[in-house]
């Protein structure tokens, strides 16, 4: 991929402009009626009869093509990054890579920084080692490392020899921590002060910045060896006498966070305190960095992304365009157990063949009691999966969530149960069998109600203990129990009663 030779006119990035919660689809919008657009006229102006001059009419059509696309970068221009990598990943593959050929190279990194996992790698895989450099080359260590994953060796060999010696450890401190700890997070651009000095001081060395780090709330202070030892919020800063001394209004109950913390629980942590920003000590107590709420709502959205995707059975993050082959297989894994779980249910059914023969309208009615459990089976699931993610269950009161969610269950049961057996009931009113169908109905559904609710509890436990995610095909082991002992309630009482 390379930038095409566009004239863009002199305007300012949207960087600069207001936004609201409808740019990202305005945008959308406006690039995909642009594109629609393009192709019409092209079209119109290709399929024009011409008996002047062919070369003339190969002239006119390039031109027609040029004007377009100068239109679309001009409007691309003026889209803030993270509008731009909206509007590429709800393109199509041909459009996406026309579009992000019209991207100005020197907004290349900023806008891959923006890009979902999928799309960022099919973009990547287009550009040759040189683009990657130039769209790389401006970004801080923190926003290479986000990306150095993704790019070629080669590419993030050149870009660490071009940084300062400062810069180059930072890369590869970042690089060194796992991607879900608070390292690989972190931001290397802040401010630090000793508390020896009074607030003119500070104030006016603050004054010195052309401009302050993003997402600055605090300072933070240090001893002669970065050893961290509090932070002084802008507020008191500004609100304190100059001739006070930072010792005297710093606050040193402060949450200090460690490279090693997992990314998610500093997240909670931000949320549950209202935190802009936080410091990162290494285990020595040295400061060498800070995590910030920009970096904390990505961290929210990848893991809410993620266990949206895991309860669907899905592997990983897909791209919206991508093959129709990549798509097929990161969906197989889940839909294979899912088909030889239908296949046990199936079985369950044909050992009670004979019960069904006896009574028909027992196989109009097993599905309601497999149905209506499968529901409230995902509503503890949901509740047990959100209550691990927030670290709320504990060995001290799982026993007492257990009985609980046993409890509710029990109590819809009875109460959806007796409506169940009464409709089932009332459906088969002139049959000789009516009232033990409906007595069925109900011991069924509130049998089968508890065992949804056993489930819905155990597997994301179980899962979480295995050190697996507890999302993952929850929703697909829940259907299988809820289904196959359906069916074995409720065609095992119905043998009993009939």
């Amino acid at each position: 991929m390379s930038e095409q030779n566009i004239d863009y006119h002199d305007q300012e990035p949207a960087i600069e402009l207001p936004h609201d919660l409808d740019d990202a689809q305005r945008a959308l919008a406006e690039v995909q009626a642009l594109l629609r657009k393009q192709k019409v006229i092209e079209s119109v102006v290709h399929n024009q009869q011409t008996t002047v001059n062919p070369e003339r009419q190969s002239l006119v059509e390039e031109l027609v093509h040029r004007q377009h696309l100068t239109e679309l970068g001009n409007k691309l221009y003026l889209l803030h990054p993270a509008d731009v990598a909206y509007v590429l990943e709800s393109l199509p593959q041909e459009e996406r890579m026309l579009v992000w050929g019209l991207v100005r190279s020197d907004r290349d990194g900023d806008i891959l920084l923006e890009l979902s996992d999928a799309v960022r790698e099919s973009l990547i895989k287009s550009m040759d080692s040189e683009e990657l450099f130039a769209a790389t080359e401006s970004l801080d260590a923190d926003e290479i490392a986000e990306l150095a994953p993704d790019l070629p060796r080669d590419v993030v060999e050149k870009l660490a020899s071009s940084l300062s010696l400062e810069e180059r450890e930072q890369l590869r401190a970042a690089m060194s921590y796992p991607e879900d700890t608070v390292g690989a997070r972190m931001d290397f651009d802040m401010v630090t002060i000793r508390d020896d000095v009074t607030l003119e001081v500070v104030l006016r060395y603050l004054r010195r910045f052309d401009e302050l780090p993003d997402q600055t709330d605090q300072v933070f202070v240090v001893d002669r060896v970065d050893h961290f030892k509090g932070s002084l919020p802008l507020d008191r800063l500004l609100v304190n006498e100059p001739e006070t001394l930072v010792s005297e209004v710093m606050s040193r109950e402060v949450l200090m966070l460690s490279a090693l913390d997992d990314a998610y629980e500093a997240a909670q942590a931000f949320e549950r305190y209202d935190l802009v920003s936080a410091p990162v000590l290494d285990p020595s107590g040295k400061l060498i960095g800070r995590l910030t709420v920009n970096e904390v709502v990505d961290v929210i959205r990848e893991e809410s992304e993620a266990d949206l995707l895991s309860s669907a059975g899905l592997r990983e993050e897909e791209d919206l365009f991508a093959s129709v082959w990549e798509s097929a297989k990161n969906r197989w894994l889940w839909l294979g157990l899912n088909l030889c779980t239908a296949f046990f249910a199936s079985r369950v059914i044909d050992t009670f063949e004979g019960t069904i023969a006896k009574v028909v309208a027992l196989a109009t009615l097993m599905p309601i009691v497999a149905g209506i459990a499968g529901n409230s089976g995902n509503q503890t699931m949901t509740l047990m999966i959100r209550s691990l993610a927030l670290g709320q269950v504990t060995a001290a009161n799982f026993k007492l969530l257990l009985k609980k969610e046993l409890a509710i269950a029990g109590l819809n049961g009875l109460v959806w149960g007796s409506v169940a057996g009464l409709a089932a009931w009332g459906l088969y009113l002139g049959s000789p069998n009516a009232v033990m169908l409906g007595l069925l109905m109900t011991l069924a559904v509130m049998l089968n109600l508890l065992v949804a609710a056993l489930i819905g509890v155990l597997v994301p436990l179980g899962l979480e203990k295995m050190g697996r995610d507890p999302a993952m095909g929850s929703s697909v082991l829940l259907t299988f129990t809820t289904d196959s002992m359906g069916f074995f309630i409720f065609l095992g009482l119905a043998s009993l009663f009939f």
